[in-house]
This record gives structure tokens, C-alpha cells and sequence, in this order.
């Protein structure tokens, strides 16, 4: 497993743990970075992950609401939902990762840690997302006083 795609695990290890704990996102993430307690300190990359999510959060929400269309946020499965939010703001605001290998790790940590159907399922919504991202890239604002937990 490359350093990245341990990155974006560990990522969405904060992203499931601040929902399954009903907190904000960004105090699990403060939470791990100073107590890191028996695991490896958190990769930079994932740091930069997490953030990135939490900065754009409403915006993020709305995308993926938008592109998936049989599916509100809320029934979709947990790890999906984080997965997509991880995967969305690599397309949409990480010039250095390339939308197709976005959209495969995705798919991979999907096949790994959920259902048999969310690989399918996350590869459709992050595939919409990156079809319309030059239209829904640049007509949306960030926020961060409305996260999960909060």
C-alpha cells in the first residue's frame, strides 16, 4: 500500500470516527495529532486531507448530494459518504492528484472496508462530480463553522 492511499485511510479513519462519535471533525483531527496514542502519527497527506474536507464541508455536502441522485447523504453508508468526500475534494481542489486515480482509490478503499455494492456506487458519484466539476468548481463557497457533530 503506497504512502498515499495510507494517507487517505487513515483520513477517512478521522472523517468515520468524528460521525460514529458525533463530534466535529476537526477536534478528532486536533484530537489525533496531539495524542496519537499506539498509532503511527498521522501523514501529513491525511492532515492535508481532513482539512481540505473540512474547509469546503457545506460545499462538498452539496456536490455530492447533487451527483448522486438516488441517494441523499444521509442513507448513504458511512464509509461511502466519507469515501465520496475524500474522493470529491481530490477532484475538485488537489491539482496533484489526477481524477482518475482519485476515483480509483476510492473505489479500492470502498471494495476493502464496505459493501460489495459501494464500489460501484462511490465510481458513479465520483464520476459525475468530475464530469461537472469545471461547472460546479468554481460557483461554490467554503465553510467551516457547520461540520459534522457540531
Amino acid at each position: 500500500m503506497g504512502a498515499r492511499t495510507k494517507a487517505r485511510k487513515r483520513a477517512l479513519d478521522v472523517l468515520f470516527e468524528a460521525e460514529q462519535r458525533g463530534i466535529n471533525v476537526a477536534a478528532v483531527l486536533e484530537e489525533r495529532l496531539a495524542h496519537p496514542g499506539h498509532q503511527h502519527p498521522l501523514p501529513e497527506y491525511a492532515q492535508q486531507i481532513v482539512r481540505g474536507v473540512v474547509d469546503r464541508w457545506l460545499e462538498l455536502n452539496s456536490i455530492i448530494e447533487d451527483a448522486s441522485t438516488s441517494w441523499s447523504l444521509e442513507r448513504m453508508p458511512a464509509v461511502d459518504r466519507n469515501l465520496i468526500r475524500i474522493g470529491a475534494w481530490e477532484i475538485l481542489c488537489n491539482d496533484e492528484v489526477a481524477t482518475a486515480v482519485a476515483i480509483d482509490e476510492a473505489c479500492d478503499l470502498a471494495a476493502e472496508l464496505s459493501t460489495d455494492e459501494s464500489p460501484t456506487f462511490v465510481n458513479g458519484v465520483l464520476g459525475r462530480i468530475a464530469r461537472d466539476a469545471p461547472a460546479i468548481g468554481s460557483t461554490t463557497a467554503s465553510a467551516t463553522d457547520d461540520l459534522a457533530g457540531d
